[in-house]
């Protein structure tokens, strides 16, 4: 056998040490195998999460050293209920939505080739639950509420978290041969930071997106005792609280990854929503425009209710806003967009408009930063056009522009500053406390 040309071998050993830092380009991250992680294999080094210091969601140590972490590599738990897919599909699925959140995370990304990413996702475990012999799209082993009536059940987000569901996780507990971690264990002990779940949303299928229950804290980020909250896009109120954080998602394997990042950003609109952590709140509401009544007299916070009916918005100018709300059409004058929302781009006419060439004045690029004349935010022309480098990326559902709408949030490295004109906390770190 020929040995491989040096420039080959250089090429192979610089691609890797790009990949380990989340800078390969797109298109390439997206098709390389899975990395897969454990506990044992975490750093030493506290600019890293998680690592030998900390490795636990909801660790008051992620708190006191948010500032200093450069990159988080939360794993993630995936079960798989889909019976008719195969081994590769899923797993081309999983590294697809890797490559996308990794690329979500790198803050102004679009505009900066180097930028480095905060995110990079790792595989705790791939669980095939699937059952050759079922005809069934799902497999038998998805855990149903009983069913009511003629309804199908629901899912039984508690059942996860079970000793009888441990077993199909597949961890032994080491101090106790023949017995398995249960998945709060699991989170416990620092293996699993995040549950994915692929299944066909088949019909009368009871599933939420994205479901999370999260420790409340102060505004001075101190965990209040005992108090959690749903923080995610929906919840199961019969789901016991564990004393950690951790998002259960689905993966509709029908869709493609644009729609589970969807869910995704919709969970994080959800812990917004919650108040779980105060300051983030904050500050998101006015960057995803939950804030319109306040800020333009309109009468509701939010475009979310809006009817999704029709395209009911429209822009005569880049800085004009018309609305037609119930028999009433709202005209308002000097408007600028923020950042809009997981539905709503800045220059979106209705829910899931992602085709609007025409542009509509945002500060998306500039929010809270100040680079305008006197401190201002600079106002830019918002088309289609700024996340359409995504497209092949994420092409389903919102994937797209999520992808470009998270790289704006502040990130790591950020320039927004806070109410004091402090630099603004990295967001990221918030999806795990």
């Amino acid at each position: 056998m020929k040995a491989a040309p040096k420039n080959s071998l250089y090429l192979a050993l610089a691609c890797l040490a790009l990949l380990l830092k989340g800078l390969l380009p797109q298109a390439f991250a997206a098709e390389n195998p899975l990395i897969s992680s454990n506990p044992t294999e975490d750093p030493a080094e506290t600019t890293i999460w998680p690592n030998q210091t900390s490795r636990a969601n909801s660790d008051p140590w992620l708190v006191e050293n948010h500032e200093r972490l450069r990159e988080m590599r939360p794993r993630v738990l995936v079960v798989n209920f889909h019976n008719k897919s195969s081994r590769a599909k899923l797993e081309k699925m999983i590294g697809d939505l890797f490559a996308a959140i990794t690329e979500s995370s790198r803050y102004h990304g679009y505009a900066d080739a180097q930028a480095p990413a905060f995110l990079n996702y790792r595989l705790a475990k791939l669980v095939d639950l699937r059952e050759p012999e079922n005809t069934n799209a799902n497999s038998g082993k998805i855990p149903l509420k009983p069913a009511k009536g003629k309804e199908l059940g629901k899912l039984d987000y508690n059942a996860f978290f079970s000793q009888d569901y441990a077993k199909n996780y597949g961890y032994e507990d080491p101090k106790q041969p023949g017995r398995y971690l249960r998945l709060d264990e699991l989170v416990d002990q620092g293996f699993v930071h995040e549950v994915w779940f692929m299944a066909d949303q088949v019909k009368g299928f009871g599933v939420y997106e994205s479901v999370e229950e999260k420790p409340i804290y102060t505004e001075r980020f101190a965990r209040i005792p005992g108090k959690f909250v749903q923080a995610g896009n929906g919840g199961d109120s019969g789901q016991k609280w564990t004393g950690r954080s951790v998002r259960i998602g689905f993966i509709n394997v029908t869709r493609g990854i644009g729609c589970f990042l969807e869910s995704l950003s919709h969970s994080f609109e959800g812990t917004s929503s919650s108040k779980a952590i105060p300051y983030f709140t904050k500050y998101f509401e006015d960057y995803a425009g939950y804030n319109l009544k306040k800020k333009w007299g309109l009468p509701f916070n939010t475009f979310y209710d809006v009817p999704y009916d029709r395209k009911r918005v429209e822009y005569p100018a880049p800085d004009e806003l018309k609305i037609q709300w119930k028999e009433q059409a709202i005209v308002i004058t000097n408007y600028l967009a923020t950042a809009g929302n997981v539905h709503w781009p800045p220059n979106a006419r209705g829910h899931y408009d992602l085709e609007n060439t025409n542009a509509v004045l945002s500060t998306i690029e500039d929010w809270r930063i100040g680079s305008g004349a006197q401190g201002a935010d600079v106002k830019k022309p918002f088309t289609n056009a700024a996340f359409a480098r995504y497209r092949k990326m994420a092409p389903d559902c919102m994937g797209a522009w999520l992808i470009y709408w998270r790289q704006n949030m502040p990130g790591l490295d950020n320039l927004q500053k806070d109410d004091t004109g402090k630099p603004m906390k990295n967001w990221w770190p918030f999806l795990f406390y």
